[in-house]
C-alpha cells in the first residue's frame, strides 16, 4: 500500500499515476503536438448583475482571448480568459483584481469560475459529498467576490480554449517553467490593455495552480517589475516531494497522517474533538512517528508495536495493519481500508465522500466518487454557461481537463522542484507581499500540511515577512468550497485578506 511519487497532477489537484485508473483512464493524452493557428474569435461582452451581500453588483463579463508574442510580433499562443468587472466603478485605479489559476497541469479555470469566485456556481446537494441530478446549471453565487474585487479566470495553453499557435507547438508551453513566461506575459497584458498597474493586484491558484502562482510572484516582479499584494493558495502544492513516497524518503506519510484522522472522525471511526485529534496528529507524525520512520529496519519490534498502536487510535486503521506494511500506509491504501467493511470507497479528493465500491476485494481503491461527483457537475454546467450565459462558442472542444498537456517538463535533469523558494524570494524582495493558504482538512490529494512543512523550511525568509503568511482551515476536502458552509468561509476569508492589508 505504499504510495507512489506522483508524476502527474490533474484538475488543480494531483493524481499519483498508480491510482484511480478510471480518473486515468478519462484524462489519457489523445492528441499529438500539432500547431493550431485559429483567428481568435472577437470577444464577447455581456452586462449582467448579481445579488452579494443584500446588495445589487453589476458587471462587465468580457469573455475571449488574448495572444501573447515572441520575437517581438510573432503570435504564438491565443490565452482564453473571462475577465468580470464591476462595471459602476468609475475609478479602477484602486480596484484589486484578482487572476484566477486552476492547476493539473492540464485543468481549465472552470473549477475556481463556476465552483468558487464568479457571479455564477454550481451548488451540490447538502454538504456537497452527494452527487446532482444531472443536467446542473448555474445560477447566481451570492457569495462571489466580485463586488469587492474584479476577476479574470485563465487557461493555460491547451486548456480550455488557450491554443499553441503559428509555428509553435504545444509542447512549448508544457513545462514549470514554460508555463509561468506564458502565463506571466498573459497576466501584464492584460494588465496593460486594462490600464491596471495602479490597481492591488492578486494571484489565486488551485493545486498545481499553487506552484504556478508561487513561480509567478517572482517571475512577474524579476521580469516587469510588477509587484503583487497579495497570493493565495487553494488546496496546493509547492514541492511535489511533500505528496510521494520514495525509498528512504518517508516525508509524505507524515504529510497525509492528519488527514487520515480527519476523514477517519468525519466517518465516525474514531471520536472526540475533530481538531484537537488533528493536531494530535499532527504533533506525532512530526515527532515520534518521524523519528521512528528515520530508524528504518533498525526499528526494534517492541517500538514498531507500540507507534501501530498509536497509529491506530488516530486512524481506526488496525495495528496489525500498520505493522504488515511497515508502519506506512499510502493515502490509496488508506481510502480502500477506511471502509472496506461496509464495501464503501473514500475519495480522493474529498474524504467525506463514500460511495460503493465495485471490488469489495481489493486493496487498493478502484474509483474516486469525490472525482465522479465533482468533475460530471462542473464541466456540464461550465460548459452551458460558456454558450448560453456568455455567449462564447467555438467549433473546437473547450478542454475542461486534459492529458494533452504531458509529458510536463517539471525541472532539468529530473531536479526537484520546489516553488516555495520562488514565493520566499518574492517576499523577501517585495517585504509587503501577503500569502494566504486555504485548505480543507479532509483532502487527501494535497493535503495542507505539505504546504505548512515547505513553509516552515523557508528558513532564510526574515521573520517579520513570515507574519505576512495567513493559513486558514476548511471542513471539506481539496475543493472545500462544493461545501456551502466553506463557500461563506472562502468569502469571508478571501475578503478580509483583500481588504485588510
Amino acid at each position: 500500500m505504499r504510495s507512489t511519487f506522483p508524476l502527474i497532477l490533474l484538475l488543480g489537484f494531483t493524481v499519483a499515476v498508480s491510482a484511480d485508473p478510471k480518473s486515468e483512464k478519462a484524462i489519457e493524452p489523445t492528441a499529438k503536438d500539432t500547431p493550431f493557428a485559429p483567428i481568435p474569435p472577437k470577444a464577447v461582452v455581456r452586462d449582467g448583475t448579481v445579488e452579494i451581500n443584500g446588495k445589487t453588483v453589476p458587471y462587465k463579463a468580457t469573455t475571449g482571448k488574448i495572444q501573447i508574442k515572441e520575437d517581438g510580433d510573432k503570435v504564438c499562443a491565443s490565452i482564453f480568459n473571462v475577465t468580470y468587472e464591476r462595471s459602476d466603478v468609475k475609478d479602477t485605479s484602486s480596484r484589486p483584481v484578482l487572476f484566477a489559476f486552476n492547476g493539473g497541469p492540464g485543468s481549465s479555470s472552470a473549477w475556481l469560475h463556476v465552483g468558487v469566485l464568479g457571479p455564477k456556481t454550481v451548488k451540490l446537494p447538502g454538504n456537497g459529498t452527494t452527487a446532482p441530478e444531472p443536467p446542473l446549471q448555474v445560477q447566481d453565487n451570492p457569495l462571489s467576490i466580485l463586488d469587492t474585487c474584479d476577476l479574470v479566470f485563465v487557461d493555460p495553453v491547451s486548456t480550455g480554449y488557450s491554443r499553441a499557435e503559428n509555428d509553435a507547438k504545444p509542447g512549448d508551453f508544457h513545462g514549470v517553467d514554460e508555463d509561468i513566461r506564458s502565463m506571466g506575459d498573459f497576466v501584464r497584458r492584460w494588465i496593460s490593455e486594462h490600464e491596471r498597474w495602479s490597481s492591488p493586484k492578486y494571484l489565486l491558484g488551485e493545486s498545481y495552480g499553487g506552484m504556478r502562482v508561487a513561480g509567478l510572484s517572482d517571475f512577474l516582479q524579476s521580469r516587469y517589475g510588477m509587484n503583487l499584494n497579495g497570493v493565495v493558495l487553494v488546496s496546493s502544492v509547492l514541492d511535489l516531494s511533500t505528496l510521494g513516497s520514495a525509498p528512504g524518503n518517508d516525508l509524505s506519510y507524515l504529510i497525509f497522517l492528519p488527514a487520515f484522522t480527519s476523514v477517519a472522525h468525519f466517518h465516525g471511526k474514531i471520536t472526540g474533538d475533530r481538531d484537537a485529534l488533528i493536531q494530535q496528529s499532527r504533533e506525532f507524525a512530526f515527532g515520534e512517528y518521524a523519528a521512528s520512520l528515520l530508524k528504518g529496519n533498525s526499528l526494534s519490534p517492541d517500538a514498531a508495536k507500540a507507534i501501530a498502536g498509536k497509529l491506530e487510535q488516530l486512524t481506526a486503521i488496525p495495528a496489525a495493519t500498520w505493522l504488515a506494511h511497515d508502519l506506512r500506509i499510502s493515502p490509496s491504501g488508506f481510502r480502500a481500508a477506511l471502509l472496506k467493511n461496509e464495501g464503501k470507497v473514500i475519495g480522493r479528493f474529498d474524504g467525506r465522500v463514500a460511495w460503493n465500491t465495485t471490488d469489495k476485494t481489493s486493496n487498493a481503491p478502484d474509483y474516486d466518487p469525490s472525482y465522479s461527483l465533482a468533475y460530471g457537475a462542473i464541466s456540464s454546467a461550465m460548459m452551458d454557461y460558456l454558450g448560453r450565459g456568455l455567449g462564447y462558442k467555438e467549433d473546437q472542444p473547450y478542454e475542461i481537463l486534459t492529458g494533452k498537456v504531458h509529458p510536463w517538463r517539471f525541472g532539468s535533469n529530473g531536479e526537484n522542484v520546489n516553488m516555495g523558494e520562488r514565493l520566499a524570494s518574492a517576499m523577501r524582495e517585495n517585504p509587503r507581499l501577503r500569502v494566504l493558504v486555504m485548505g480543507g482538512v479532509n483532502d487527501l490529494a494535497a493535503p495542507a500540511d505539505n504546504v505548512a512543512y515547505i513553509i516552515r523550511h523557508l528558513l532564510d525568509l526574515p521573520a517579520d515577512t513570515l507574519h505576512n503568511i495567513i493559513t486558514t482551515q476548511y471542513d471539506g476536502g481539496h475543493m472545500f468550497y462544493l461545501n456551502p458552509q466553506d463557500l461563506a468561509k472562502t468569502r469571508a476569508d478571501l475578503l478580509k485578506f483583500i481588504q485588510n492589508p
